[in-house]
């Protein structure tokens, strides 16, 4: 797992809320035993509709309730994937939250109106030492656990962790 200071860049916008997890990986790509190679799979019945563009950038943001539905790691590594590095909603599923941290996907909670300013700017920087998204015309703090940021910052998985004891 890489270590995450700073992101940077475009942001693509997901304008849904209650996006489950069967929707971000449909259950037809879980037969797979490695955790890359599910970015190609990411939204597969939405990215057949006419109109859709999700670009690969490395920021999402998304409605609330990002994640909800079953609790597949498969979601994160497909976000990760397709080249995802941190996504932004004013709210998260639990489990899928949880998973994304464990990969190095940083999942970030931000009201609706910063979101959608977000989203209007196109670009954004997430900080995680500082714990601030920064945009042109805006910045947003946010919360993150201390031990989650650890692990993120120092590039941490579960094996990493339990190497350092």
């Amino acid at each position: 797992m890489d270590p995450i200071e700073t992101i940077s860049g475009t942001v693509s916008f997901l304008d849904r809320a209650d996006v489950d997890t069967d929707q971000i990986m449909p259950k037809q790509f879980l037969k797979r035993v490695e955790r890359t190679g599910f970015g190609q799979f990411l939204f597969h019945d939405w990215a057949k509709q006419p109109g859709w563009d999700l670009p690969a950038n490395p920021i999402l943001v998304a409605g609330e309730n990002f994640g909800c539905g079953s609790s597949r790691e498969h979601a994160p590594w497909g976000l990760q994937d397709y080249g995802f590095q941190a996504i932004v909603a004013p709210s998260f599923a639990d489990i899928f939250y949880s998973n994304c941290t464990k990969i190095g996907l940083l999942p970030i909670a931000l009201s609706a109106e910063d979101c959608r300013a977000i989203a209007s700017a196109g670009e954004a920087q997430v900080d995680l030492a500082a714990q601030e998204v920064r945009w042109p015309g805006g910045v947003a703090s946010f919360e993150i656990d201390p031990d989650t940021k650890y692990r993120l910052l120092n590039g941490l998985d579960d094996i990493g962790i339990t190497l350092t004891k």
